[in-house]
């Protein structure tokens, strides 16, 4: 994707008015955003949601009694577009099993049309929004129960070369992999089997874990 082109949303909501209201809004950002796609269930977002042409899905979790967060990890297999849930529910470990199930993001409903646009790019330039106490919610709930010395003995555990790539992963935020190995000068090839051994080393599931986890113990992200 050109940073001239616009951000493909794909709308998800059982309710067909606030399907029209959202879709007006992102014409009010256009030509920043445009809408590529609406489903109102679960089996329609699956069937329809596009493999390329989606950069963020804007998702209901109560889609006509089906919850959506028994799906999100399904639905981050099933595309590369990052998901931002928009629910009416202030309820903050429904935000935080949201962002732990693949969630890039939680809006409330409540929030005005202004925060919904600015969420959108935000996790489109892949960073992660929440609420404060959510988001202490989900640190708190990757590094229950471990001990400072484990985790002193995992960041040691990374070379020179690693620490690097995280903190141009972190400092690059939502860059595809191949614009990171060019700012690396390696291959896509050799960052991939980077990025899985830094993943194996710190134990954690992907770069939204990782970034967490920076955060967390305050992983460098210059060098």
């Amino acid at each position: 994707m050109r940073a001239t082109d616009p951000i493909g949303i794909f709308l998800v909501d059982d309710h067909r008015t606030i399907l029209w209201g959202l879709e007006r809004l992102i014409e009010t950002a256009t030509p920043a955003m445009v809408v590529v796609g609406k489903a109102t269930s679960r089996a329609e977002l699956f069937a329809l949601v596009g493999p390329s042409e989606t950069d963020v899905i804007v998702l209901d979790l109560d889609l006509d009694g089906d919850n959506a967060l028994d799906c999100l990890h399904e639905l981050c297999d099933h595309t590369t577009a990052r998901v931002l849930v928009f629910t009416s529910t202030s309820d903050p470990v429904v935000h935080q099993q949201a962002v732990m199930q693949g969630a890039r993001g939680v809006v409330n409903k409540q929030e005005t049309a202004d925060v919904l646009l600015r969420a959108i790019e935000r996790v489109h330039a892949g960073e992660i929004w929440l609420d404060r106490s959510s988001l202490g919610r989900v640190v708190h709930a990757l590094s229950r129960g471990q001990k400072s010395d484990p985790e002193i003995a995992k960041i040691a555990s990374l070379t020179p070369k690693e620490r690097h790539i995280i903190a141009v992963l972190l400092r690059e935020k939502g860059a595809r992999n191949k614009v990171l190995a060019e700012k690396l000068h390696i291959s896509e090839h050799t960052l991939r089997n980077n990025l899985t051994a830094i993943y194996s080393k710190l134990e954690v599931n992907g770069r939204l874990e990782l970034y967490l986890y920076a955060s967390t113990h305050r992983l460098p992200v210059a060098q």
